[in-house]
């Protein structure tokens, strides 16, 4: 009765080591999220930042991925600045959190409104921003994205929030 009740010690202290080391492994690789954030920047005259990407068509609201240990208002300020030159100059707004399908199963986009900022020059374009500008709403270019036009109507207009990007 001893070696049995010291076999099932041993095996229940080895099953539980064993899933304390891979469970989180197991449920990163199989459940993580990835997250990102989007600027909705509007200067004094009511226009809205867009930016024109060199590897994907139309317009959008300038973001990214949040990197490992960054919070998203870091990764907000890190991405407004390489995109448009566009420094926060006062707290943005948590707008809302979207899921975003189109990239996987576990994406999701917080946007922010940008209403307070600086712009110390404009943004020259490079190897990933290829055009740049303050849009009025009402006058977005023909290829701005849809989702892009339907967080610019929900923030701008009242629109309907969506859950979906």
């Amino acid at each position: 009765m001893a070696l049995l009740h010291s076999v099932l010690s041993k095996l229940r202290f080895l099953t539980a080591h064993a899933t304390r080391t891979f469970m989180p492994l197991y449920w990163r690789l199989s459940r993580g999220l990835t997250l990102g954030v989007r600027g909705l920047v509007i200067d004094g005259q009511g226009r809205v930042f867009l930016v024109k990407h060199t590897y994907v068509h139309g317009w959008h609201l300038p973001g990214g991925g949040v990197e490992p240990g960054e919070t998203v208002l870091d990764a907000l300020a890190r991405e407004l600045k390489e995109e448009g030159n566009i420094e926060l100059d006062g707290a943005p707004e948590q707008f809302s959190v979207y899921f975003h399908a189109a990239i996987s199963q576990r994406d999701h986009v917080v946007l922010f409104v940008v209403r307070h900022f600086r712009q110390p020059a404009p943004p020259v374009p490079d190897y990933e921003i290829m055009a740049h500008s303050f849009f009025p709403c009402d006058a977005l270019p023909q290829d701005t994205s849809a989702a892009t036009r339907a967080r610019i109507a929900e923030v701008m207009m009242g629109a309907p929030v969506s859950p979906c990007w």
